[in-house]
């Protein structure tokens, strides 16, 4: 154990950098706004780079464990970082829009990201825990930041009643563990856990809570009830933003809690959490078929990438764990690419049904080539980004002895390609009732080019990534 302090220096210019940006909303002038934009991203920038060059290579324990800085907190915190540029980025348009004090929506995205990495680097129930508020308490707002339109206010409430409902739930799952065992420490209740040979029955029921909130939190059915509802009142940004960042902070969460606390305890959730991923993509992708909203088909898509990702989760080991890190990577690039054209195409037009893009590929060639590597990288075909990273999962869950599941997200992943071909065909072959271009800034039509290149390199030469995700499996499961 150790207190160096300066290893925390991220965590403390972010949430400077937060204050800052909402201090200088109440002192710049309405046309000097916009720059408030620019600022937060050149400010993650700066802590991109300060967190790669102050934490590469360590592994610290803080506050007697409370607190990990390893390799794991660093990939994730560059993961965080980035996701939160690209939807700083998709968000210029619409605070220059519809928001009088921007600033206001930058900082709490950016303390959302503080939230994110210290979910990430916890070590302790309540340090992850309070991580985890910090962040829902943050896309609470955001969620409802549209305040004229009457979908986005209903959204918001509905995603805090029933996030504040998940949280109750998850934070009396931890009591109970707590009750079983005595402590709070990952590390200690790994030794508890190996120690009594398995999980007492307080325990057991602790452990199903803390699935639940945390399937809250993450959209997986049967707890997944507002994610549809909240993703299409949500500013689009935000939704863009929900599918990739929250999602990813619960499994950043989820899987150092059960890679380090509950391991010895595999035998009592493992059975759970593979039901969890088998329902969760077969119904996501199902219900999926007959919707006729942009953002609620994408909703549900990103549900049906839960349960890829809980697959990952349920047949936990080393290579598992790497390759749900992957495929929420390559996951990242692909839906944000996806949302960059749906927010692009909203910008210019103001619709969000499917039928609207009929017509697209002549209107805007590009935007509707994104959009169908995006759709096609998250049905898992050849040369995206989704079939390698969800071959490496599969693979993997395969081996650990989940064929049956393994092969169940290999036929739901055939399912979900009928419902991206119908996106497709409303581009291509469908004529727009209005012929005239559609017209994409150059900020959106760069976001959605990197994102593209990101699917393809992800797709085509995942090497430098894997070495990083596999620095960061070690981290957590040191044999590898």
């Amino acid at each position: 154990m150790t207190q160096n302090l300066h290893l925390l220096l991220p965590e403390f210019l972010l949430a400077t950098l937060a204050f800052v940006v909402l201090a200088a909303d109440l002192l710049l002038p309405p046309e000097r706004k916009h720059l408030l934009g620019w600022a937060s991203i050149a400010g993650l920038v700066g802590l991109l780079a300060l967190s790669l060059a102050l934490l590469w290579g360590r592994n610290e324990l803080l506050y007697g464990g409370l607190f990990h800085v390893d390799s794991y907190y660093l990939f994730f915190r560059a993961f965080f970082i980035l996701v939160g540029i690209v939807v700083i980025l998709s968000s210029l348009e619409f605070a220059k829009a519809h928001l009088s004090h921007p600033g206001e929506y930058y900082a709490i995205i950016l303390l959302s990201i503080l939230g994110m990495g210290a979910m990430a680097a916890a070590g302790e129930l309540l340090t992850a825990y309070i991580s985890l508020e910090l962040l829902s308490f943050s896309l609470y707002i955001l969620v409802s930041f549209a305040t004229g339109d009457a979908r986005s206010n209903e959204a918001g409430v509905k995603y805090i009643i029933i996030g504040a409902f998940s949280s109750a739930i998850l934070l009396y799952g931890l009591s109970l563990v707590y009750t079983g065992l005595g402590t709070t420490r990952f590390a200690e209740i790994n030794a508890a856990l190996a120690a009594a040979n398995g999980a007492s029955p307080t325990v057991w029921i602790g452990l199903s809570l803390v699935l639940v909130g945390l399937g809250f939190k993450m959209a997986a059915v049967p707890f997944h009830m507002w994610a549809p509802d909240v993703y299409e009142g949500a500013p689009l940004p935000i939704t863009a933003y929900l599918s990739v960042a929250s999602k990813g902070a619960a499994f950043a969460l989820a899987l150092r809690l059960f890679a380090e606390a509950f391991m010895p305890a595999i035998g009592d959730w493992r059975a759970i959490v593979a039901v969890l991923a088998a329902i969760t993509m077969t119904v996501g992708n199902l219900v999926a078929i007959p919707q006729k909203n942009i953002k609620r088909l994408l909703a549900y898509s990103s549900i049906s990438q839960v349960g890829y990702l809980l697959v990952g989760l349920a047949a936990l080991s080393a290579q598992t764990s790497s390759g749900l890190m992957l495929h929420l990577a390559g996951y990242a690039f692909t839906n944000l690419a996806a949302f960059g054209v749906v927010i692009a195409f909203y910008n210019h037009t103001g619709k969000e049904e499917i039928a609207d893009y009929a017509g697209l590929a002549d209107r805007h060639p590009f935007m509707a080539a994104a959009l169908t590597m995006a759709l096609f990288s998250l049905a898992g075909l050849p040369f995206f980004a989704g079939f390698l990273t969800k071959f490496y999962l599969f693979a993997g869950a395969a081996r650990e002895g989940f064929l049956w599941l393994a092969g169940l997200a290999v036929f739901n992943s055939l399912i979900s390609l009928y419902y991206y071909l119908m996106v497709i065909k409303q581009m291509y072959i469908v004529p727009a009732e209005d012929g005239s271009k559609v017209k994409v800034s150059p900020v959106m039509l760069g976001v959605v080019a990197v994102m593209v290149l990101g699917v393809f390199f992800v797709g085509v030469y995942p090497r430098p990534l894997l070495d990083a995700i596999d620095a960061a499996t070690r981290a957590i499961l040191p044999v590898l």
